[in-house]
């Protein structure tokens, strides 16, 4: 059970924790165990799962088994291997089975090819043909192909990083946003990297298939869209730029004829605590993805068909909406760091923002809005205090863009205070003729900028708000 921003649910898991939360079902006779996704470095650590695991306690359920609580800042997929593994045990002896070790390695789907000429999913979700004939509403499940309108450079000509500004049309979707709110983006992979699966394992691309769930009362027929290619899986429906997580290791190990090599990916997937320390280090640590492996690991030439089943989606990414729907109505803007850095002799960059980073203007992106718990108070005069260090500072774009809108309404508006923090105001500081209009028209009326590494010493957003605080006692 994941938990995002302010302890809240995945969309998926929403229904369940407001059921939890609000009705008084009976559980006696339910076990349950709660497994929990989270990131320490949050204030809400693991939120979600923990009143999943109260709750489940309260209304009578019997707790077989004590909730793990995994910590993506440290290793994720280690927190939970360690869990599973006294888990199981633990299950089984509890209700009597016996642990089938073979189980892991069965198939979920069976390969069925499709005849030459019938249509295929090719980057669409959820039906055919989505894309030419739009229906709302747009969602995760459906989302909108909407038409880039703006991209720019948002840092400096001396920055080494590059931070994208984009705005997307969506005059024609009639997808309503609220200031605070984040716009979902699924991108593609890499062509590279797809071109360079497909000549690894030396397969045709473009044969049309289906993978189809053997458990005929399965509510997932189909591990992703199909049917489709397995040029159009790899591009669009399955992560291959991640670290490869120890299942999948395992699972392709068995298409290994060097002995030496089908012993490593073994190890790299066991929960030993050899297995756990190499995969710490050579997977997590340095980021090695399956095209790494596949590199790396020359003998290993699992079916196409087989690695797409394991190999997990492609997920949307999220961006905080830097813009107000009373400014502008039928764009969405979002801002974005480019992510990109070398290990080694290996360059890695992240899906989605090399994806839009060069996106040219009258290009296409499948987006959709998900809505935010982050709001501007209500009444417009309330003061606000905002503090957002680098592209921290999207969803404060939009307070500032809504404020304007009732201040030239003629409303009163409250004070508006924003500690802005970069690391040099002639690299990073984005949109900083922006904020200048905004304090020139008096709708932000204090701003203070820390610049990390203009000067010799290192400032910072809270050395900045401390002093405020001190100079206004």
């Amino acid at each position: 059970m994941a938990t995002y921003g302010e302890g809240d649910p995945p969309d998926n898991a929403a229904l369940l924790c407001e059921f939890l939360r609000d009705e008084q079902p009976n559980f006696s006779g339910v076990w349950f165990t709660v497994f929990g996704l989270g990131n320490k470095t949050y204030e809400h650590f693991n939120e979600t799962a923990k009143m999943v695991d109260k709750r489940m306690e309260e209304l009578g359920a019997e707790r077989i088994f004590p909730m793990g609580l995994g910590d993506d800042d440290a290793n994720l997929e280690e927190d939970f291997m360690r869990w599973r593994e006294a888990f199981l045990p633990k299950v089984t002896g509890q209700f009597g089975w016996e642990l089938n070790t073979d189980a892991e390695g069965s198939r979920q789907y069976r390969l069925e090819w499709v005849e030459e000429g019938r249509p295929y999913f090719k980057g669409e979700f959820g039906r055919l043909t989505a894309y030419e004939r739009p229906r709302a509403p747009f969602d995760v499940k459906n989302p909108y192909l909407s038409t880039v309108t703006e991209n720019r450079e948002l840092h400096g000509d001396e920055s080494q990083r590059s931070c994208k500004h984009i705005e997307f049309d969506v005059s024609k979707a009639r997808i309503r946003y609220d200031t605070g709110d984040h716009l979902g983006v699924y991108p593609t992979n890499d062509s590279a990297l797809v071109e360079a699966i497909i000549q690894l394992l030396d397969f045709n691309p473009d044969n049309v298939f289906r993978l189809i769930n053997v458990d005929e009362d399965a509510t997932k027929r189909n591990p992703f869209p199909c049917p489709t290619t397995a040029r159009m899986a790899l591009t669009h429906y399955v992560d291959i730029c991640a670290p490869v997580k120890s299942h999948v290791l395992r699972g392709i190990s068995e298409y290994t004829s060097d002995e030496k090599e089908k012993a490593h990916l073994q190890l790299l997937s066991t929960a030993s605590e050899e297995g756990l320390a190499l995969y710490n280090t050579y997977i997590q640590k340095e980021r090695r993805s399956i095209v790494d492996i596949l590199k790396e690991h020359p003998s290993c030439k699992p079916d196409i068909d087989h690695l797409l089943e394991l190999l997990p989606r492609l997920q949307a990414r999220y961006y905080s909406i830097a813009s107000s729907p009373n400014k502008q109505p039928d764009k969405i803007a979002v801002c974005a760091v480019v992510t990109e850095y070398d290990i080694g002799s290996r360059h890695i960059k992240g899906v989605c923002t090399n994806f839009l980073r060069d996106k040219p203007v009258e290009s296409n992106v499948p987006i959709f809005v998900r809505k935010s718990q982050m709001r501007l108070p209500t009444r417009p005069n309330v003061p606000v205090i905002m503090i957002g260090p680098g592209t921290g500072f999207a969803p404060f774009r939009g307070f500032l863009q809504e404020r304007q809108h009732f201040k030239e309404l003629g409303k009163d508006v409250g004070a508006m205070h924003l500690y802005y923090g970069c690391r040099h105001p002639d690299h990073d500081y984005i949109y900083k003729d922006e904020l200048e209009a905004f304090v020139d028209a008096g709708v932000l009326t204090h701003l203070e900028c820390a610049f990390s590494r203009a000067q010799a010493e290192k400032v910072y957003v809270q050395v900045r708000r401390l002093k405020f605080l001190q100079d206004t006692k």
